[in-house]
């Protein structure tokens, strides 16, 4: 018998988180496609709407899930020390929190201009994508808050690559629905 380790020995925790993240890949993959070709059929009306979108905001969330992607990652570094994995997961955890708080802003705001997931088409993938991405965001929570408590090295790797999924598909989110014409 031969020593040998193949790709999937080498992924950071179960082999089912990577089939959970691909899957999710796929599906966000297949909306933001939808999207663009909804967006080809109608530009000038896509780009109206585009307009009513806050950049500031979603900029802002852009930034904040990017940090939070940090402090997971140093969260998987630290993971030889409780304490240490622990704050750097609160950490993750208060900016995921921040996210979700920007985004509820950003909706709200919207809704004051009466502004719903019926306005358009271009409202109804904003909604359906942004407000898909944001229970991500809270399984991602419910994740690491799991971690905090149950956590072992395995786990926080698997834990944190599917924070880094949700961070990826924000990065791809924001440019395509807030500022490509």
């Amino acid at each position: 018998m031969t020593d040998q380790t193949s790709v999937l020995d080498e992924l950071p925790g179960d082999l089912m988180i990577w089939v959970l993240i691909v899957s999710e890949l796929l599906v966000f993959g297949a909306g933001l496609l939808a999207f663009l070709g909804m967006r080809a059929m109608d530009p000038v009306g896509f780009a109206a709407d585009q307009a009513a979108l806050n950049r500031v905001a979603g900029a802002a969330n852009t930034i904040v899930l990017v940090t939070s992607g940090y402090c997971a990652a140093r969260a998987v570094h630290s993971a030889h020390s409780v304490r240490h994995m622990r704050l750097w997961l609160a950490a993750a955890m208060a900016f995921g929190v921040v996210f979700l708080i920007v985004k509820w802003y950003e909706y709200a705001e919207k809704a004051r201009h009466g502004i719903g997931i019926e306005t358009s088409d271009f409202f109804t993938f904003y909604y359906l994508l942004t407000g898909f991405h944001a229970l991500h965001v809270v399984a991602g929570l419910i994740i690491f808050a799991l971690l905090m408590r149950w956590g072992n090295p395995r786990n926080l790797e698997a834990g944190a690559a599917f924070w880094h999924m949700v961070d990826l598909v924000w990065v791809l989110l924001f440019p395509i629905i807030y500022l490509v014409h």
